[in-house]
C-alpha cells in the first residue's frame, strides 16, 4: 500500500554545516543564521545507528538539515523530543508515519513543526516544561532529535538534478529540577510550502540517527566538551594556587 507523504520545495544554498557522515545521509543541526553547530560523536554498538551530542543554547532557533548521498529517492521520518515533526504524534520511527521525501543527491532543511501544507512553527531550544512534547505531557524522548532513513521499494521512476531542497504511551511527568533539561518549543509561524507525493517505503529503516542536545553545563559535567578555563602561559591568573582537576575521560564507545 502506498503512503501519501510530503516532498518540499526550496532554493539553492551554499552554506555547509557540520555533518554526521554516514553511507546514505548526512545530518546537521544549524542555527537560524545557518551557523553550523559542532557535533560530538557518542558512538553506537548497533550497525546503521549513529549517535552524537550537540550543545543547546536557550532560546536559539534551529533547523535540521539532511543530505541524501544516494542516487535514489529516500524517505526520512524525523522526530523531535519523540514527536513526529509533521503529524505531532508520538513517533516510533516506523514506515507508517508521515515522512519527508528527498530526491537523489538532494537535501532538505526542516525548520519547525508542520502545521499546514504551507507553514511550520519554528524549532527553538527551551526548558523541557515549555516544549511542544512537554505540553502533551510526553517526556519519553525529551532532548533527542531522531531521523530514520527509508529506502523506496522497487526501482525509482523519477530522477532529479542535484540541488538543495528547502525542506524537502506517554513518559512519566518530568520531575522539577534546579535546572530543567532542554526541550524544543513551538515557535513562531513561518511560510514553508510543500506538496504531497507517493512513496512506498521499505519495511525497516536503513539508517537511524540520534542527536542528543544538552545545555553546555551538562556537556561540561559529562566531559563531552572541555570547559576548563583558557590558560595563558605568559599571564597566569592562578598566581600559584591549586588548579582545578582535569575533566574525567570521555569514552564515546562502550567499554568492554
Amino acid at each position: 500500500m502506498k503512503k501519501i507523504l510530503i516532498f518540499l520545495f526550496g532554493g539553492l544554498t551554499f552554506l555547509i554545516p557540520t555533518w554526521i557522515w554516514a553511507a546514505m545521509v548526512d545530518v546537521a543541526i544549524v542555527s537560524e543564521y545557518h551557523r553550523r553547530l559542532p557535533l560530538y560523536p557518542a558512538g553506537s554498538a548497533d550497525p546503521g545507528t549513529y549517535r552524537s551530542y550537540v550543545e543547546a543554547v536557550r532560546g536559539m532557533r534551529y533547523a535540521i538539515r539532511i543530505r541524501n548521498h544516494t542516487p535514489q529517492r529516500i524517505g526520512v521520518v524525523i522526530a523531535v523530543d519523540g514527536r513526529n515533526i509533521i503529524s505531532g504524534e508520538m513517533s516510533q520511527l516506523g514506515r507508517g508515519e508521515r515522512m519527508y521525501i528527498l530526491p537523489p543527491y538532494g537535501s532538505g532543511l526542516y525548520e519547525g513543526w508542520r502545521t499546514a501544507r504551507d507553514q511550520v512553527n519554528r524549532f527553538y531550544f527551551t526548558d523541557a516544561p515549555d516544549s511542544y512534547a512537554g505540553a502533551w505531557g510526553d517526556y519519553s524522548a525529551m532532548g533527542v532529535i531522531a531521523v530514520a532513513v527509508f529506502r523506496e521499494q522497487g526501482p525509482p521512476q523519477v530522477f532529479y538534478e542535484r540541488r538543495e531542497e528547502k525542506e524537502g504511551s506517554m513518559g512519566k511527568e518530568l520531575p522539577m529540577a534546579r535546572s530543567a533539561p532542554p526541550g524544543t518549543g513551538f515557535g513562531e509561524r513561518v511560510y514553508s510550502p510543500s506538496v504531497r507525493v507517493d512513496f512506498e517505503a521499505e519495511p525497516f529503516p536503513a539508517e537511524r540517527h540520534f542527536i542528543k542536545y544538552e545545555w553546555r553545563e551538562t556537556l561540561c559535567r559529562k566531559g563531552i566538551i572541555d570547559c576548563r578555563p583558557y590558560y595563558n602561559r605568559f599571564w597566569d591568573e592562578r598566581r600559584g594556587y591549586v588548579p582545578p582537576p582535569p575533566p574525567p575521560p570521555y569514552y564515546p564507545y562502550p567499554r568492554r
